[in-house]
């Protein structure tokens, strides 16, 4: 698992579609959905730890993105 769309795959999977036209609202929501599978033991350890490291620093950079144009 390498991108956010190798968790979108992931997801789907499952049977899981996340689209609110907010990517930023998009990934919390996907991590939320990761966090429940991995509880529900539907995916590994490491599965887990990298589906929520590639969202995380997707929605770290849509931040960073987001306060520079603020401010720019």
């Amino acid at each position: 698992m390498k991108t956010i769309y190798d968790v979108r795959q992931l997801l789907k999977r499952f049977g899981t579609v996340i689209y609110v036209g907010d990517r930023l609202a998009d990934l919390e929501l996907m991590e939320d959905e990761i966090r429940e599978m991995y509880q529900a033991k539907f995916i590994d350890t490491k599965t887990y730890q990298m589906a929520l490291l590639l969202l995380r620093e997707e929605a770290s950079r849509l931040r960073d993105e987001k306060g520079a144009n603020d401010n720019g």
